[in-house]
């Protein structure tokens, strides 16, 4: 008969209790009350954080944005069909994020970093979230080096540097998309990195201008958040925000970045539409008290940081849509606050067949010459000067029918100025030929040239120039100066071109 050993039988209890691992979740559920139009009220999750993100049973997932005394508000991200009345709701723990990295680089996702080209999922594990605070003070520089659009009217009389935040601003249809897609395909070999954020714009709008920047080669460098307007308003707000926070990733890395928001106005009416579903107040124009506070909060966060933060920079190119020119109205005037500038493109100038059709009276860029080449700078001024005076007199010469000679010559001097100006979609030019462009017209080489042969003229010289006269172009890109040397170069390249055009 085997004795039973108490001690033996103690030992192998006390081991079993130490190496005891319970697996209880701790999991906060919440029931929704109320459901419809996207949203949701959801009663029991007292601890839930704003923007935090939560689950329903069907894998949907929602942003808490009210936090209300007795239930949360929880915009859902997707269609709310299938979530009904008492449905389980479950915190995540997680504040709203997105993946970053430069695997989204070449893809198309939606606001959630979801794949959205069918190539297959993004191989990354950082993550971002998609609200963060905007460097202070200290942690910026200067606005010094310039992002050349390679669109000759901008490049020149509102030049745009590395870490600004210039508004394109006009009504619909007047080429407001056109000028940020050019910039994005102008940073082909510059080493900047370009978000493309499409705010509730057309599916096939997006599949033609990924294709385009694919042509171009521009999208190994870019990639479109896109929400198509048939998606739910909180995936609308999210975009931008998204779009921001890959751009900052790569900003913090020391790189540059150039980010355009397509357009803010719809972003605006999303979080409109959702505000007002929360109950929130609505202010002026229905806008809720706030909005100015979710644009210059997403703005903000574009900067050039300084040298102890690895002085990376993040372009901001806000789009904003006007009704019939009425830039005073609410959501344009608070992004005109917010900016360092503004392109104001007008219908009639679009009609005229001045495309990009840029005011260049209206429009400003607050950076300006601190973000421009000397060699740009020292052409541009007398550009500034002589189309300032063609617009005064040409608004006189409507009235009056006999002008003087010097009048007439100032008249033509400005046609001759504004034809140049203009510039085919899709062929953004190198800085150094623009230069060489504006400097030979306002140096009066082109006053015996017909004005409607204008843009063959500058396209034949700038082929003439590289083929005949390489040294020169290279140059100017090399130094970034117009030295008199240079000039006498050009000059009598010129006048041996004007002599076979």
């Amino acid at each position: 008969m085997s004795t039973i050993n108490a001690d033996e039988i103690a030992g192998i209890l006390k081991q079993q209790i130490a190496s005891f691992k319970s697996d209880v979740q701790e999991d906060e559920v919440g029931t929704v009350i109320e459901v419809g139009s996207n949203l949701a009220r959801v009663y029991g999750l007292e601890s839930a954080r704003a923007s935090e993100l939560v689950e329903f049973p069907n894998g949907l997932q929602g942003v808490v944005l009210n936090l209300e005394e007795d239930n949360v508000g929880v915009v859902i991200m997707g269609p709310d069909t299938e979530i009904k009345e008492g449905d389980r709701v479950r915190r995540t723990g997680r504040i709203a994020s997105v993946p970053v990295g430069e695997a989204l680089l070449g893809r198309v996702v939606n606001p959630l970093g979801q794949p959205i080209d069918g190539k297959g999922p993004i191989a990354t594990s950082k993550y971002r979230t998609i609200e963060n605070v905007a460097p202070g003070v200290v942690e910026r520089q200067g606005v010094k080096q310039s992002l050349a659009t390679g669109i000759r009217a901008i490049d020149a009389l509102i030049p745009i540097g590395k870490g600004q935040r210039e508004l394109i601003i006009g009504d619909r249809s007047t080429g407001k998309t056109a000028i940020a897609v050019d910039t994005i395909i102008n940073q082909k070999g510059k080493n900047v990195f370009c978000i493309y954020v499409a705010i509730g714009q057309k599916n096939s709008t997006v599949a033609a201008l990924s294709q385009v920047l694919e042509q171009k080669g521009a999208m190994e460098y870019t990639t479109i958040v896109a929400v198509s307007p048939a998606e739910a308003a909180a995936l609308k707000w999210m975009a931008p925000f998204a779009g921001c926070a890959m751009g900052e990733e790569l900003m913090y890395a020391g790189k540059d970045v150039l980010i355009v928001y397509d357009d803010l106005t719809r972003h605006a009416q999303a979080y409109r539409e959702m505000s007002l579903l929360l109950r929130r107040p609505p202010g002026r124009e229905a806008y809720p008290g706030d909005v100015f506070f979710l644009h210059s909060r997403l703005l903000e966060r574009a900067a050039k940081l300084s040298d102890e933060k690895g002085g990376g920079s993040m372009t901001a190119l806000p789009i904003i849509e006007t009704q019939a020119g009425d830039f005073s109205a609410y959501i344009p005037t608070n992004v005109i606050s917010i900016t360092d500038g503004q392109i104001y493109l007008t219908p009639e100038l679009f009609f005229q067949g001045i495309r990009p059709a840029v005011d260049v009276g209206l429009s400003v860029s607050r950076v300006g010459g601190a973000a421009q080449t000397k060699a740009m700078k020292s052409v541009a001024g007398q550009l500034k000067l002589e189309l300032a005076q063609y617009r005064d007199l040409a608004a006189f010469a409507k009235l009056s029918s006999d002008l003087d000679k010097a009048t007439q010559n100032q008249l033509m001097r400005g046609e001759k100025m504004t034809e140049l100006l203009k510039q085919p979609q899709y062929e953004p030019q190198p800085v150094e030929d623009q230069v060489v462009i504006i400097w030979a017209a306002t140096k009066g080489f082109v006053s015996d040239i017909p004005t409607d042969r204008l843009q063959e003229w500058a396209k034949g010289f700038i082929d003439f120039l590289h083929a005949k006269h390489a040294d020169v172009s290279q140059e100017i890109a090399k130094s970034g100066q117009l030295s008199d040397d240079l000039s006498k170069k050009l000059e009598s390249a010129v006048q041996e071109y004007n002599k076979s055009f």
